[in-house]
């Protein structure tokens, strides 16, 4: 079983809430995560039929049926139940760890929550394994390896075939999920959409070029964006403004939650096939900037992230915090360093006296300090994230 950064904080918040949500794409690891962690609670799934009629007809009877503390999985079937769990968590208010709600669509979940448990839940969310999570078997692997694969837990604790994998993930997302949040009438251009849109990974994405390309309105590009990114498939990392320019770009850019579906749906399926490719470099930026996504989020913190990016082209990858202090990062998927790498930090640093410790992140051997504005150079497998949330 893989040990998963984000423990402390849920055992943490079962002693301080009566309830705790998790959020988090399908198989990340939610259920195994809450089983581990409260092996005395008892479990009920609301994927089981019977379970989530029973839920909707009469949920004192299923209540009945079970013992807190209590489990209740993939609740975003029936949200409804949060209403319910409101109804006995006041009865007994000042007992917490009473339940562990997961759920892996953000939207409906998320609203059920914030209608009946704000004040009453410690809200967390459970992504693919990060880099220091996975197990020591698989530290030797290369980027190339590492991208292929991506971080699903499943991957690393039985031997799969990869590409089998993901064409079953994504199948069973499509039919399953896709279904159910929307009334998707051709799932085949919903298909093509997404195919289309890991193309533009780590890009700033033009809703009009991709309603041209897939067949349908812009308008329905916008709505399956939403749902890609309500289901956890894809996250959008929101340009950086400050004082510096008013000449900046305003629309966010696009990333997978985890690669490896990315290079699945993109037709790669050897390192070979990947060392050629194009989009080689965008695919590492996804691990990076994903990679940092899970440092925040297993610390049970918002992600402070961003891009910068004036009109004129320039741009750091990757700006974190906020405020008077942020961390400007550029990814490089070389394993040569190059002092060319670091221009645009410097060039941030010296313009923005919020910025502090720029880090260029790459495939190669780690230097402490590069020049002037004192750049960290760090391998992307070792980068010291615990210093960038202090």
């Amino acid at each position: 079983m893989i040990a998963r950064k984000i423990e402390p904080i849920l055992k943490k918040s079962l002693a301080e809430y009566p309830v705790v949500t998790i959020f988090g794409p399908r198989q990340s690891g939610k259920t195994t995560l809450a089983k581990m962690c409260c092996p005395d609670f008892d479990y009920i799934s609301l994927e089981d039929k019977e379970t989530r009629e029973l839920a909707i007809a009469d949920y004192k009877a299923l209540f009945a049926r079970y013992r807190r503390p209590l489990i209740i999985d993939e609740i975003q079937r029936v949200p409804e139940i949060a209403s319910a769990v409101q109804v006995m968590v006041d009865a007994d208010r000042e007992r917490c760890g009473q339940f562990v709600l997961t759920g892996s669509q953000q939207a409906s979940l998320a609203a059920a929550v914030d209608e009946s448990l704000a004040g009453r839940t410690s809200v967390l969310e459970l992504l693919p394994l990060s880099l220091d999570e996975i197990p020591e078997t698989a530290k030797g692997m290369t980027a190339d390896e590492l991208m292929l694969k991506g971080f699903m837990p499943e991957l690393y604790r039985v031997r799969k075939d990869v590409t089998a994998y993901y064409r079953n993930y994504f199948r069973t997302y499509v039919e399953r999920d896709v279904r159910r949040l929307v009334n998707v009438k051709d799932l085949i251009l919903f298909e093509r959409f997404v195919t289309l849109l890991a193309g533009r990974v780590g890009q700033i994405v033009s809703f009009s070029a991709l309603a041209g390309e897939t067949g349908v309105s812009a308008t329905t590009i916008a709505n399956w964006m939403s749902i890609l990114e309500a289901s956890f498939l894809i996250f959008r990392l929101p340009p950086h403004f400050n004082n510096i320019s008013k000449r900046l770009v305003k629309s966010p850019k696009v990333y997978f939650t985890d690669v490896g579906l990315v290079a699945y749906l993109l037709g790669i399926e050897t390192p070979q096939q990947l060392a050629r490719d194009p989009l080689r470099g965008n695919l590492f930026e996804n691990l990076v900037v994903a990679e940092a996504r899970k440092q925040f989020t297993n610390r049970g913190r918002d992600p402070r992230m961003a891009f910068y990016r004036t009109e004129k082209g320039f741009e750091v990858d990757l700006i974190l915090g906020r405020g008077t202090n942020v961390r400007p990062v550029e990814v490089k998927s070389a394993q040569t360093f190059d002092k060319s790498f670091v221009r645009n930090l410097a060039t941030y640093a010296e313009s923005d006296a919020a910025s502090v410790s720029p880090m260029l992140v790459y495939d190669g051997e780690p230097i402490a300090s590069f020049g002037p504005s004192n750049v960290t150079v760090a391998n992307f497998r070792s980068v010291e994230w615990r210093g960038l949330f202090e």
